[in-house]
């Protein structure tokens, strides 16, 4: 057989496929639970996010369900045929993020020195239509990326905004779209709507270190609403 390269693993890939062999030598037991999330990150010598982004593959594939206030529990020792595949080289949603704030945050900058009043109505649209959609109870997934590209298109850049475009995309992977199940909700998206509202404030104010500062902070809080402790199970009413 002929040599083939080898390709280097994202982390949560490589901590994914070690907790997946233990699951199917049954070191971990289906109908059982895994560690908690702080002791495998300790266990492993990684971050929480990177754990976090492990688990989130392995429940893409069926193998295990994260169940707020309840912990991992192991479902199959096997994906499930009819699981959504996520690409080997697939980027983890933190790592997009943390790109996404350093390209965006000078995008921003930019915007607030060349976007035109026709623009900035353009952006102002892009807010409307993410406050109806939060109203309505939907995902205010269009309003969010007509936001995040027309900030981009500002900088008159062809190439920056397909980078700002493929990056903001990545939110319909699998990965993203089970990580968004656990922690996205109307209380969320109220606050990316007033860390939104402070990046077009500083644009329309002509303010580029403001307007810079504001998306990198809402980028960052959109990371750490990722990497906050797993939503809790809501209380019953009493009958």
């Amino acid at each position: 057989m002929p040599i083939q390269a080898i390709e280097p693993k994202r982390l949560y890939r490589q901590i994914a496929d070690q907790l997946r062999e233990l699951i199917r030598s049954g070191e971990y037991a289906v109908g059982t639970r895994l560690p908690a999330e702080r002791d495998l990150a300790s266990q492993l010598g990684v971050s929480r996010p990177s754990v976090r982004e492990a688990l989130i593959a392995l429940e893409v594939e069926g193998l295990v369900e994260v169940r707020g206030g309840s912990g991992i529990h192991i479902l199959a020792r096997e994906p499930a045929a009819s699981a959504r595949q996520v690409a080997p080289n697939a980027f983890g949603p933190f790592e997009i993020i943390r790109a996404r704030q350093l390209i965006e945050g000078e995008l921003a900058e930019l915007a607030a020195q060349r976007m035109s009043p026709a623009q900035l109505g353009g952006l102002r649209e892009a807010l409307a239509l993410f406050g109806d959609d939060i109203q309505r109870g939907t995902i205010p997934i269009e309003g969010d990326r007509m936001f995040h590209l027309r900030i981009a298109e500002a900088a008159d850049n062809g190439p920056l905004l397909r980078v700002v475009t493929e990056l903001f995309d990545e939110r319909n992977s699998p990965l993203f779209e089970q990580l968004g199940q656990h922690f996205e909700a109307p209380d969320s998206w109220r606050l990316a709507l007033a860390e939104h509202q402070a990046v077009v404030d500083a644009i329309a104010a002509g303010k580029p270190q403001a307007a810079g500062d504001a998306m990198r902070r809402h980028l960052q809080r959109s990371h750490d609403r990722f990497a906050d402790a797993w939503p809790q199970p809501r209380a019953t009413a009493a009958a």
